[in-house]
Order: structure tokens, then sequence, then C-alpha cells
């Protein structure tokens, strides 16, 4: 450590101390905790200035946190029994030995960690040990230090590291700060004799259990795009079980040391080093810019760590893209050596011949595979040459391991990990070699497994380079939960268990249409290529068609395949924007799209594409409204498809919804003649037949109860969501008050229409979630919606103000920057003027543009509301006060300024000063 008096002059402030006891005697205290404050600050502030200068030196900065927390210590404790307990002739009980352990007995100390000491004692407990002990915990309180301690005699210590895993760990990595040395070394040697010796395997199996248990907790990927740095799936705590345990097993005391035992070459602790150093400098920015401990790289953080690591913008990925990418390189370069280090361990324990502890007792019987060797259940190379003898081998290795069921060896990882390089422009078109990844990539077993260890051995990436520019890279938002890689690997996986059957409960569809597709391959590689070209500064779709076109052939396909890959590349978003953006009940959306598809194989391609890729989203993503809108563009397309110019009419399709409604309502069938024809004939093209009947119901139980206003919300299972009906008289502005009310109540809207009878009474249905996507379902939930909206209609309270105050729906979607946008479509619907905004997500951002287009007397028919994670795409059909269109470009503009100032930050922070 250089220069370290300017960290933390011991000397100095001890002196400084000693001469505040002699001028003020017992009450030092406070003056004497001043002066260690200003010390600790100082030194805080003389790291944060170096760590300012090398901003990636991660390992110079914990370990200077740690020599600032050594010296305190030390001065604290000689203070204390120089000065507030000293004993001049100590008995043998009065010993005390002061350990760092856990990260801090590494050295390893962020601005903000806890300061984890154990106090060893040689028996009981005598007086002064617990005087002083208790002396300096209140010193380092007073100081407002988080310290994690202990204190125990060396025996006790001895019998609960036995009992106690986490004890066991942090005792490995202790240290002796100040105090006695004896009492240190006597602790030092029992350990590694009484708890260590023999329960080597026990110690292994633990922490990978506990390893496995972390990642779950945690979401069991180390893509997620808010990773936590420290205990999240290739962070700090998967490096430092890597080194726990080649020290349990060889009592290494550094990492560099695991080389000389074998279990890491040179060049893999290199990496070891490098993944270590910038996890470790992202934390402590991470805690300077927290102004505490944070582990969790939220997206508020990952901008401001990538400035503060000088991360620059690229043509076509920001400074923080970069930041995170490198960021997942390096986690994913930790997976890499926890796969080879236990490869080494395992092999290690073969040499003792003893049973290893990562089998699961199968049959050591060998049998061979194209030259490679399977045993256990894993597929290894025969010798260290193997891939450098014939690089498509590289790809074979993963070919085998799927279509047979097994796991590829560690050491034959390490193998692909060290040889990936070889495979080059030759190899790649290799018509051999491409025939291989084709059937891995169609495999019929679990392909998404065998591309996910292709992947991580580097072999994917570099077979086709493609692939390899979106490696980890993030796209920064909160809608998409992992890395383009990890996405697209997930999305074939999802593909594969559609074909399997397995999925069949979410997608009944899909797993009847993907066995009529033209070809599976195909499909199978525009799932790989839908999301190729992200990152490249254009349009991903157009610049990803192309990359297609080029690598199909290479892959083997024929020149059909290659066009509707080309296809389904470029238009893999039409489908889930026209389902969840446009109105499915009017005719013009359905021909529009049909005009794209063309074809009915093209549709089921489509269809089953857009599935799997919504839903390798992330958790929670893909829903059962998502599928039911993506369900009805299907049956109408294929039926416009099927039947072409001589589909039904409107008048024929009126008339057919009329007869159907009868049907459902039985008895009271004679409603569609009495109230239904008070509708026009959009409300009966527009509604699906269930929802009609409810309303006719609901209206006629209204009119005999004598309600002028009617709300009635049921769970609508099917549509995932709850339809709430508002059966009113109508008046301007009923829309976005309702819509109000709904918010107020803590509902989000995903549709709602718009209708009015010919006697004036509105039928406004909205479909509803909670804020986890479900219906509301509970009573007082309901309860709450149903006051929400009467309120809100009766004009009770402050209506824009407490919606105001509500807040955002996502908290950390403040780190975006989001600029409203609107756009205007008079093609899309014959009827409609189509309005789309986009803008940040927010509770009261429907009701703002509601009322918005009210006050610019603008009528809306329906609305059809869509979240991305942070921001939200709001689309309205809308028509002028004479029913027509809107085409004035005078009135456009008016128009799209009104909704730009409602869906601006700038409102928003108006009406929040407002509410307070």
């Amino acid at each position: 450590m250089p220069r370290q008096r300017a960290i933390f002059d011991r000397r100095t402030i001890a002196e400084s101390i000693a001469k505040l006891v002699e001028a003020h005697g017992d009450k030092a205290r406070p003056h004497i905790l001043n002066t260690l404050r200003n010390a600790v600050e100082k030194g805080r502030g003389e790291l944060a200035q170096r760590f300012a200068s090398k901003p990636s030196a991660g390992h110079e900065c914990t370990a200077g946190h740690a020599f600032l927390t050594d010296q305190l210590l030390r001065v604290i404790y000689d203070h204390v029994t120089a000065h507030v307990y000293p004993a001049p002739n100590r008995t043998a009980a009065e010993r005390l030995a002061v350990l760092a352990v856990g990260g801090y007995g590494r050295s390893e100390m962020a601005p903000h960690s806890d300061i984890d000491i154990a106090f060893i004692t040689p028996m009981r407990r005598a007086p002064w040990c617990e005087q002083v002990i208790e002396a300096m915990l209140y010193l380092l309180w007073d100081l407002g230090l988080k310290v994690g301690h202990s204190s125990r005699t060396v025996s006790d210590t001895m019998r609960m590291a036995k009992e106690d895993l986490t004890i066991r760990t942090a005792l490995l990595e202790a240290r002796l700060v100040w105090g006695d040395q004896a009492i240190y070394e006597e602790a030092r040697s029992r350990f590694w004799r009484e708890v260590v010796r023999g329960s080597e395997r026990e110690f292994v199996t633990q922490k990978l259990a506990e390893r496995n248990q972390r990642h779950e907790r945690m979401g069991d990927s180390r893509y997620v795009v808010e990773p936590n740095v420290k205990e999240g799936k290739g962070g700090l705590r998967d490096l430092q079980a890597l080194y726990w345990i080649g020290k349990y097993i060889h009592r290494t005391e550094t990492a560099a040391e695991l080389v000389g035992v074998g279990l890491l070459t040179k060049s893999e602790y290199r990496s070891f080093r490098r993944a270590e150093s910038f996890l470790l400098a992202v934390r402590c920015h991470m805690h300077e810019l927290a102004g505490r401990a944070e582990d969790r790289l939220t997206f508020d953080l990952q901008r401001q760590v990538a400035e503060r690591m000088n991360f620059a913008d690229r043509p076509g990925k920001s400074a923080v893209e970069r930041f995170m990418q490198y960021y997942f390189l390096q986690a994913k370069r930790v997976g890499s050596l926890s796969g080879v280090f236990l490869s080494a361990l395992e092999e290690e324990f073969r040499k003792a011949r003893k049973t290893s502890v990562f089998s699961k007792n199968r049959s050591a019987k060998l049998r061979a595979i194209s030259g490679f060797v399977v045993a256990d259940g894993a597929i290894r190379a025969p010798c260290e040459n193997w891939f450098e003898d014939d690089p498509v081998r590289l790809i074979e290795v993963f070919t085998l391991a799927e279509a047979e069921g097994l796991e590829v060896h560690p050491q034959t990882m390490r193998l692909a990990d060290r040889d990936a390089k070889l495979i080059d422009a030759k190899v790649r078109k290799d018509a051999r070699a491409n025939a291989l990844f084709l059937d891995l990539l169609c495999g019929k077993r679990d392909p998404e497994t065998a591309l996910r260890w292709m992947n991580e051995a580097g072999v994917f990436g570099r077979f086709v380079p493609d692939f390899g520019r979106v490696n980890a890279q993030m796209q920064f938002d909160m809608y998409h939960h992992y890395t383009v890689d990890e996405h697209t690997i997930r999305a074939i996986g999802l593909l594969s268990q559609i074909e399997r059957g397995l999925l069949e409960a979410d997608h009944p569809r899909a797993t009847k249409q993907i066995h009529k597709v033209s070809s599976r391959r195909a499909l199978f590689v525009a799932v790989l290529l839908h999301d190729i070209a992200k990152g490249r500064g254009g349009d991903h779709s157009v610049l990803g068609a192309g990359v297609a076109r080029r690598l199909c052939p290479r892959f083997g396909l024929d020149k059909a395949e290659t066009e509707l890959v080309a296809w389904l590349v470029l238009e893999h978003l039409l489908m889930s924007r026209t389902a969840q953006k446009r109105d499915l009940t009017d005719p013009k959306t359905i021909e529009d799209f049909v005009a794209e598809v063309h074809t009915l194989d093209r549709l089921r391609n489509l269809a089953i594409l857009t599935a799997v890729d919504i839903r390798a989203v992330g958790p929670g993503v893909w829903n059962s409204w998502k599928g039911q809108l993506l369900g009805e563009l299907y049956d109408a397309a294929q039926e416009r498809l099927r039947l072409g110019h001589k589909r039904r009419g409107r008048k024929a399709r009126v008339k057919a919804k009329r007869a159907a409604v009868r049907a459902r309502l039985g008895s009271a069938s004679g409603l569609v003649d009495d109230i239904g024809a008070l509708m026009n004939d959009a409300y009966w093209v527009a509604e699906p037949e269930d929802i009609i009947a409810r309303n006719l119901r609901q209206h006629a139980e209204a009119q005999a109860a004598g309600e002028r206003l009617s709300i009635r919300c049921d769970v609508d299972e099917e549509r995932g969501a709850s339809l709430v009906s508002v059966i009113a008289q109508d008046h301007p502005g009923l829309f976005f008050r309702i819509a109000g009310g709904i918010h107020l109540a803590g509902a989000n809207i995903i549709d709602a229409r718009i209708h009015t009878a010919s006697d004036g009474t509105a039928f406004d249905n909205f479909l509803v979630q909670d804020r986890h996507r479900k219906p509301f379902s509970e009573e007082a939930q309901i309860e709450r919606l149903k006051t929400g909206i009467r309120d809100a209609l009766m004009g009770k309270g402050e209506l824009v103000q407490k919606l105001a105050a509500r807040p955002l729906r996502h908290s950390r979607s403040k780190a975006f920057r989001i600029a409203p946008a609107v756009t205007f479509d008079n093609e899309a619907s014959n009827r409609f003027t189509v309005i789309e905004v986009s803008a940040r997500d927010r509770p009261a951002l429907l009701n703002r543009l509601a009322y918005a287009l009210f006050e610019a007397k603008v009528i809306v028919q329906s609305a059809h509301i869509t979240a991305y994670g942070e921001s939200a795409a709001d689309t309205f059909y809308v028509t002028d006060l004479t029913r027509a269109k809107i085409t004035s470009e005078a009135r456009l503009s008016e128009i799209r300024a009104a909704l730009l100032a409602a869906a601006s930050d700038k409102r928003q922070r108006q009406l929040e000063g407002a509410a307070k």
C-alpha cells in the first residue's frame, strides 16, 4: 500500500490521543472520538481520490479500506488497553486477539462494507477482556461504523466452526489485526487440525449446495439486467467460493497459489484476477454513489458507474450498454473459471481413488461416440490436442451431447474454451461443421442447454461471429430482463419445449401449429437470428434480415427457407405490435396484417416466433391477455387467408353476433331486441359476444333497480384481467374520469372500449389488472375499484392531484431518459384516426391523455394500452365531433402538442407541486 500515512498515520493519531487523555483525563472520550472521526474521514477522502484517478483498481481500493480499518482498530485497541482499562500485570486469562474475518480478513473491503471481527480469548473471558471488547465496540459504533462481531474462547470457536458452515468459512480467512499473537497461532493451528482435517469433501459439498441455493435466490442467471455484484451468479461470491474450496483443501494463502496446486492455469488465474478486480471496482463505485452498502447494480447506478469507469458512447451502443456488456463478459468468465476449477478438483479426487463429490452414482463404464469418450453421463475429449487436430470437433462435441442427452465434461469445456480460437473462416465455411451446428440448433432433446454450454465455452460466438457481437449485450431498459444472447438461447429452448408439447397449457395453438410449418429448421434459425443485429445503430429487424440472407445458405438452408427466415426476422415484431396496439375488431387491422403475411405458413411461423420472443423477455412478461390478443389476431388472419374475398360482410357479421348473444342469454334473449337495438353496428362488431351478453344483463338489472350509474366488475380468467363495465348517462369527459377513478384504485387499464347507445346511455368496458398483471379478484379490491369510479364521476376529491401524487409504476424508471412521442395513422382504419402515444409509464398517464383528447374535442372509440417496462404505448381510435377522421394538419398539430404536454415529465412535476 503506497503512501500509507496519507491514509491513516497511526503514530501521529496515537500521540494525539495520548495528549488528549493527559489534558482531559476521564472526560477525553468525546475529543478522542472527534479525532478518530476526522482521521477516518480524511482516510476515506484520500482513498476516494485515489480511486477516482484509477477507477478500475478494485483490488487497490478494497485493500486501502481494509488497511484504514486495520489501523483504526489498532489505535483503538492500544488506547483502550493503555488508557481506559490498563492492566500492567495481566494474568494468563487476560489476553485478547483481534481477528479480521470474512471479506475484511481477505483485505477486501468496499467503502461501506461491514467490519467483521472476532475477539478470541484463551479461556472463559476474564472481566478485563470483556471490558476491553465492550469499550472497543462502543467506540466503533459511536464512529457510525457497522460492526459484525463475535467474542469466544479458542475452544468455543473450534466447536462452533465444526457445527456452522458460515463460521467455518469466516475463520478460513481470519488474520490477526492486533493483540495476542500466541492466541491467534493456537486458534489457527487448532482450526486446521481439529476442524478442517477430514472434512474437506463435506465442505466442498456444502459450499456447492450453498452456491446453488444462492443462485436460485438471485434468479439463477448471470445475465439478469440488474445483477447483484456480490451474491449473483457470476459475481464476487462465486470467485470467493473457488478460493475458499482451494484454501480448505490445499491450505493456500492467496488465489495465486491455486496455480501451484494445479487448480488453475496461469492464464486462468490472470482471468480470475481481472474479473475480480473489475467486480470489486464496480462494487466500490456502487458503495460510493449510494453512500451505503449496495450490491445490486440497478439501472440508476449503471449509468453513473459507467461514467465513473470512463466508458464512452460508440455508434449503435451507449456507454452504459458497453459497460454492462463488459460486466456480463466478466460474469461469464467467472462461470467458465468455476467449471474448470471444479473439473480440476474432480480429477484430483479421482486420482485419489475416491468417489467424486460431483458424481450422481452413475456407472463408470466407458464407451466411445465418434472418438469422444463417454463416462458417468458426460462426454469428454480423449486427449489434450483433440480439438487442435480437427477444430470441427468443437461443434461436434455439443451436438453429440444434445443428441445423446449427455453433459459436457468440465475438463472438455476447459479445452473448448482454450481452443475456441481455432475456429477460423475455414471452419465456419466447412459444410460438416454447419450441418452439425444446424443439428444442434434443431435438436429434439434440449438444444437450449447445449447451446448455453457452447456459448459459455466461447465456441458459439466464434462459429457465428454475428452472435458473438450480441454476446453479453444488455438492452438498457426495464422491459428486457436478459442480455440478447441469453434471451435468444431461452427463446430457442421455449421453441423446443413447445414442439415437445411441454407448454401446451399456455400455448395450445402453437403446440398444434408447429407440426404444420413447412420447415422446422427455418423456424429454429429464425428464432436464433431474430435479434442478431441489435446494437448496430440501425433498425435491427432490417439489418437482421440481411444477416439472415448471408448466414442461412452457410447453414445449409435452401433458397425458400432462406427467404422465409429473412422475412420472419424482418417482421418478427409485426404480430405483437398489431395485436397489442391495434383494434382487432376493425376489419382494416386484419386486412393490413394479412397483406404483410400473405400465406398461412408465414402466419404459423410468425405466431410461434412471436410467442417465444415475448415469453423469453423475462418472467411474467407473457400472460393470458397477450395470449388472448395473439390468438384473436391469428384466428382472424387465418380466416381471412382461408376465405379470401369470400369473407362475411359487416351486416352478416352483426347478424351472426346477435344470434350468438341470443343463444348465450337463453331465456333473457329478448334483451337483444330490447336493449341491443339501441346499439349501433360498431358496438356489435367491436365487442365479443360474452361481453355483450354481460352488458345487456347489467343494463336490464340497472333499469329494474332504478340505478342511473351501474358499475360491474367480473374476473375474466380467459383474458387474465378483470372486466369493468360502466353503464351511465353519457356526458363530456366520462371516459377520462372513469380512467382516473380506476387508476386511483390501483388498477392498470390494458384495454378500453367506449360506446354510446341511441338513447344517450354510455356502455364503457375496461379490462384492468393489478400491478402484478393479475385480475382484480378480492372483494376489497373490487369495492375499491367501484368506489374510485363512483367518486371520480361524482367529482369527489381532487382527482388530478391525487393521481399526480401516486408513485411511478417502476421506482427506478427515472434512470431512463424517455421523450414522449405522438404519431397519427389515417390508413390503419377505414373509420377512425389512430393515435399512438409513447411516454414514461405512470398511473396517471391514460387519464391525462384522455383528458387532453377531451379538451381537444376528440371522441375516443377505443384505447389499447401496452407497457414496456419504464415506458408505455397508448393507442387511441378516435374521430372528431362529427364522427369523421381527423385529417387537417392544423388539428393534428394541435392535438399532438396537447398530448405531448400531458405526457411530459414537466407536467408531472407541475402536478406534483400542486399536490403538496
